[in-house]
């Protein structure tokens, strides 16, 4: 696409209208001013992030779905621990259910050390059986109440690597530098009051604006179960409805439902090119084996499917336009939708978009193209087993 005709797409898509309607319908928080950095692998991510907290002043706010006691996790913990030594206020919230395997002694060494530590949703589960469901998805981490560092990456060596390698996941983090940092802050101070009952102290609302690090339009879409209805899914929906020209997505558990399929399928409709990258290898056949159940009928409609090679696909990406980036910690699922803590920045930039295009463009390089007539061959056994499965979509 031209840079002129990519600049015409990107006035259109902006119109006043359709951002005031796209916050009415996900009640996104929206600022200007805002710098936005992309980390394409784990590998720059997590020394940007180790760096940051080294710097950190005053605060440290942090909320993961999983921390691993290996080299990864030891080195972040590490961090954490040289920060509450020099008198940073340390605060790490994780989900109780995703580190599950991490031993106990991980956690009573950060506190020992003066790190606050905080599960979400032990046991007792306070709310019902029914509330062991339910998932606390995000990552997030927020320096001094100014620099924040959000995406889809966990703390864990299969994260942390470079380029291909069978026992790393590819996946994709950012740094946000500006007034959107205090929406990222509010989501922490929020979960952790949830679960302690108190405010941490010192992550308080402290961004000063004066000169505005960047010029990034960025929206920050959170959703949770405390919602009545999907904020998470409904910011995928308008996305897609407001996409003119191209639709990548990248994400590596594809349940959609039929809500976000009538999307996909209209976009495709009215001539809009749309892609959709899936891992080849999943770490959950069962969801894999449900996704396939979608495929015929957006290959149909001459949606675009591939499937990547190599390191497994972890990355939760959308690229509308080549000017609306989505990335975040919500897969295309169930879970993500109703079930899960969830939170997706929206970046409204051209230069970051161009960044994120030239990022899928190489998924898309090593990936192997789905054919409708090739999917159609599988055989008795694995339609069998799709039919079998597909039932069990809500719980996945």
């Amino acid at each position: 696409m031209t840079l002129l005709r990519r600049k015409r797409k990107y006035l259109a898509f902006r119109s006043p209208r359709f951002f005031n309607l796209f916050r009415r319908n996900t009640e996104a928080f929206s600022t200007r001013g805002n710098r936005v950095e992309l980390f394409k692998q784990g590998g720059e991510f997590f020394p940007a992030m180790f760096q940051a907290i080294h710097q950190a002043e005053r605060t440290v706010c942090l909320e993961f779905y999983i921390i691993r006691d290996d080299a990864t996790g030891r080195a972040f913990a590490d961090t954490l621990l040289a920060a509450a030594a020099r008198g940073v206020m340390v605060y790490l919230l994780y989900d109780y259910i995703g580190c599950f395997d991490t031993p106990g002694s991980f956690f009573r060494r950060l506190e020992k050390g003066g790190v606050a530590c905080c599960p979400f949703n032990p046991p007792p589960f306070r709310k019902g059986i029914a509330w062991f469901d339910k998932r606390d998805h995000r990552k997030i981490a927020v320096i001094d109440g100014k620099t924040a560092f959000t995406g889809g990456l966990n703390i864990g060596d299969e994260y942390a690597g470079h380029g291909e390698n069978a026992h790393r996941w590819r996946d994709v983090g950012i740094r946000i530098e500006g007034p959107a940092v205090q929406e990222l802050q509010r989501l922490f101070r929020e979960s952790w009051h949830s679960e302690k009952r108190k405010v941490p102290e010192g992550c308080a609302d402290n961004y000063q604006l004066s000169d505005p690090p960047g010029a990034d339009e960025v929206f920050i879409v959170n959703g949770g179960p405390h919602h009545n209805r999907s904020f998470i899914r409904s910011a995928f929906r308008m996305a897609i409805a407001g996409a003119s020209d191209s639709i990548t997505i990248a994400n590596p558990y594809f349940i959609p439902g039929p809500r976000v399929t009538r999307s996909l399928l209209r976009a495709a409709g009215r001539g809009v090119q749309v892609r959709l990258i899936f891992p080849a290898k999943s770490d959950v056949p069962l969801v894999k084996l449900v996704s396939r159940t979608y495929y015929a009928p957006l290959l149909r409609s001459g949606i675009e499917i591939f499937e990547r090679e190599g390191t497994m696909l972890h990355a939760k990406v959308m690229l509308i336009d080549e000017c609306w980036s989505v990335i975040g910690s919500a897969n295309l699922d169930q879970r993500s939708f109703h079930r899960n803590y969830e939170v997706n920045v929206i970046v409204d930039s051209l230069e970051f978009g161009k960044q994120v295009a030239e990022m899928l463009a190489v998924d898309l390089a090593g990936s192997r193209r789905i054919m409708l007539a090739e999917h159609e061959k599988r055989g008795w056994y694995v339609r069998f087993l799709e039919r079998l499965c597909s039932p069990v979509s809500w719980f996945l």
